[in-house]
């Protein structure tokens, strides 16, 4: 291949040199804001993007596990704290009763903030284009910031559960964490040149499982030893680190336009005219039809995150922190052995039978996962899962190739308002249906995702094939005329 789809992901080339391009030797135009202090190394975004996941990351699974612990004491539960945990195949009446109230809550507190965060993410994607990149970075940093204040409030003061959603509306209403990953793809995609542009992109997806794993390793033995207070100090300080080093290293790339308003219907109807203008080709039918796909797999993917932690504390797992904090570094490792299983694939297949393969490794992993009944089967399924994630930036890239350069601004944000979206319909479904089938099979959402994940797996292959017919055709056209 000449030039892969994912290659595609963020728009066309640079015209500037790459060494041109990278944060010590960038040159600030007279016309945009330049930070206060110079980059000191060759990075730009990456050290934002870090913080972030790991702050992320950090807090996720302690977040999920103190509201566990809360409830399980409102309810009058101690199995876990006295080591018992239950493990037999006769679930505990009470254990069932705090299994459901932690699924619900975590339920409401992520339609909270995520219902906020779809409408926030589109108009500051859209924002930056005129306003400058560094206030998407600046501004959600700042609002998780808040968010873990809130959180920390809660804990000292034991206050009730409910001030959890309070937090996760703050951090909604500056975009959350998705507002950070569109701003730092927007951003290398404003300084990198075409022959760097893939390898920086590396970096950032490399950037999400670096953190991760870290953060997961030190929150399973910090909350162990020390409780939950102190890991969640570490996540307001990331976090405001995120925002500090975006003011002070971070050159703006866009020229800021003083008459640029946040709230404008401009960025609606941007997305509106990407979504029903005509286009030959039946490319709008495409562009359908990969969203579709994209949604479906983004949705599983994060419906069954919010999964993994309640099914390890509950029994017939009974995971400890420690556990936890691995088996979640083993998810986060799928980044990279992913990204690097996409490079090796790219040689000697197209990008839609590389979809297919990670969409199959995702597949089983979850059938893995929905029978897991000892520790050994658990992390089984995390290493099947090893490339689960080659399949998002294939079709993020087929997507950015079905649009015309003027609209690549309103596409990413309408993919992150998909995103958005995604994050909401998959906290309502999955942490719905895990209590509702608690009765009958426990691994029953996981089952659900596998056969949802065959959608995609269907509409993506079809496509393939048809691309690869049209492509067939034109050449042959190509050679008689």
């Amino acid at each position: 291949m000449d030039d892969s789809d994912t290659s595609a992901i963020i728009g066309e080339d640079l015209e500037s040199s790459d060494s041109s391009r990278v944060c010590c030797c960038f040159k600030v135009q007279q016309n945009k804001r330049a930070p206060p202090c110079s980059c000191p190394f060759s990075v730009t975004v990456e050290p934002i993007m870090f913080l972030s996941t790991f702050s992320i990351a950090l807090q996720m699974p302690l977040y999920t596990q103190y509201l566990w612990d809360r409830i399980s004491e409102d309810v009058g539960y101690n199995g876990t704290k006295e080591g018992g945990c239950n493990a037999s195949t006769v679930l505990d009446p009470l254990q069932k009763e705090v299994e459901t109230l932690t699924a619900h809550w975590s339920l409401y507190i992520s339609l909270g903030g995520f219902a906020v965060g779809l409408i926030m993410v589109t108009l500051l994607g859209s924002w930056s284009d005129r306003a400058g990149r560094r206030f998407v970075l600046i501004i959600p940093s700042l609002g998780l910031a808040v968010q873990a204040i809130v959180y920390l409030i809660v804990m000292y003061l034991k206050l009730p559960v409910f001030w959890f959603l309070i937090g996760r509306i703050c951090s909604g209403l500056s975009g959350d964490f998705n507002a950070i990953l569109a701003g730092c793809f927007a951003y290398v995609a404003d300084t990198s040149a075409r022959g760097s542009r893939t390898f920086r992109v590396a970096i950032l997806e490399a950037c999400l499982g670096l953190a991760g794993m870290l953060a997961s390793i030190i929150g399973g033995q910090w909350r162990r030893a020390q409780g939950y207070i102190n890991p969640f100090w570490l996540v307001l300080a990331t976090n405001l680190a995120a925002a500090l080093y975006a003011y002070l290293f971070v050159p703006e790339t866009v020229t800021p336009d003083p008459e640029a308003k946040l709230l404008s219907t401009r960025h609606h109807k941007a997305i509106y005219r990407l979504c029903t203008a005509d286009a030959p080709q039946g490319r709008r039918t495409k562009l359908w039809l990969y969203t579709l796909c994209f949604f479906l797999v983004v949705s599983v993917h994060l419906g069954c995150s919010d999964l993994y932690v309640l099914y390890e504390l509950s029994a017939p797992l009974c995971w400890g922190p420690e556990l936890i904090g691995y088996g979640s570094a083993a998810k986060h490792m799928a980044y990279l052995t992913s990204l690097m299983g996409l490079r090796v694939m790219q040689c000697c297949l197209e990008d839609s039978w590389v979809a297919l393969v990670g969409l199959t490794s995702n597949i089983v992993g979850l059938i893995v996962f929905s029978v897991a009944n000892t520790t050994a089967l658990m992390f089984t399924g995390y290493g099947l899962c090893f490339l689960f994630m080659a399949s998002t930036p294939v079709l993020r890239s087929k997507l950015s190739k079905l649009v015309d350069p003027s609209e690549q601004g309103a596409l990413f944000a309408s993919v992150a308002c998909v995103e958005g979206l995604c994050s909401l319909v998959s906290s309502g479904v999955f942490n719905s249906l895990y209590p509702a089938t608690l009765h009958f099979m426990k691994g029953f959402p996981f089952i659900f995702g596998a056969v949802i994940l065959f959608i995609p797996a269907g509409i993506i292959g079809g496509l393939g094939c048809q691309e690869k017919k049209e492509s067939r055709e034109n050449q042959e056209g190509s050679g008689i005329s």
